[in-house]
């Protein structure tokens, strides 16, 4: 199986993608199952791990309707909201549906990031560490600090960092992000994403090699059995197609990377990381 491990649809008239706005014009429109088929096909892709976009419970039952109607989907990660006295029944309810595999704390998008580490909050994500759900982390370079410290109260969290977290690529900055990385790097438990990177760069002038660094930095940490690739298609179209995507990856792995490894980057660890059921990857 090989596997974009993340990307995204939606539907503007939906009205709950507050972030995608008519001044983002290569975003404010729909992305359909139709749009994304042609590329899967391109790169021998088998499916994909469908990620929520909005911050909103009813987005997950959306995401899920889409993926009931299309093989090409073999996962859903959807929202949930720790804070909400609702959340455990919120995903009693998503769990019935086949194709959910976990869901996505937006840790990027809170005013304090802190909030994560209230007793309350923590207490709710150690319930589903112990369930052993897949959490994608959307987190920024910014927060990791924080991100650590929860890491230390919930060391048997299954979870997978997003984006590389998010490193300021444009600006060229490694510290404090690689240590950080390291550090997380450390539990077992956690994965991480080749995914985001071409935004996190400059949209309109970045090259392959500029990513290097970051993504060398992520194999060293992680090694290749917790690394997947991800296209963040739509959202790449800022500054990339999906072509250029998935070239800039390869032109950034090690020369020593060999069939083995790209087989777990581009597909087996998300396979096994959300545990995708055999009905679904076939």
């Amino acid at each position: 199986m090989r596997i974009d491990a993340h990307q995204h649809y939606w539907s503007i008239a939906r009205d709950d993608y507050g972030w995608i706005t008519p001044s983002i014009p290569v975003l404010y429109r729909d992305y359909q199952p139709s749009d994304l088929l042609p590329h899967l096909a391109e790169h021998h892709l088998n499916g994909t791990i469908l990620v929520q976009a909005a911050p909103t419970y009813e987005e997950t039952d959306y995401i899920l309707e889409l993926a009931a109607q299309d093989d090409r989907v073999l996962g859903v990660v959807g929202y949930m909201d720790l804070a909400d006295d609702d959340h455990k029944d919120h995903f009693e309810r998503f769990a019935q549906h086949p194709k959910f595999v976990g869901f996505r704390l937006m840790i990027q998008d809170m005013e304090d990031a802190d909030a994560i580490l209230e007793p309350s909050y923590a207490a709710s994500l150690k319930h589903y560490a112990s369930l052993g759900v897949p959490v994608d982390l959307l987190v920024r370079s910014d927060q990791l600090d924080t991100l650590i410290r929860l890491i230390e109260q919930i060391p048997d969290l299954h979870a997978v960092i997003d984006h590389l977290a998010k490193p300021r690529i444009a600006a060229g900055e490694m510290e404090p992000w690689a240590g950080y990385m390291n550090r997380l790097a450390s539990y077992p438990n956690l994965y991480c994403k080749l995914s985001g990177m071409v935004t996190e760069a400059d949209h309109d002038g970045w090259k392959p090699d500029q990513l290097t660094p970051y993504v060398r930095h992520v194999l060293d940490c992680f090694g290749a059995d917790r690394v997947m690739f991800g296209s963040d298609w739509p959202v790449c179209l800022m500054a990339s197609s999906y072509d250029g995507v998935v070239d800039a990856l390869m032109k950034t792995l090690p020369p020593a990377w060999g069939a083995d490894e790209s087989l777990k980057l581009f597909g087996g660890n998300a396979a096994a990381f959300y545990r995708l059921k055999n009905e679904n990857t076939r």
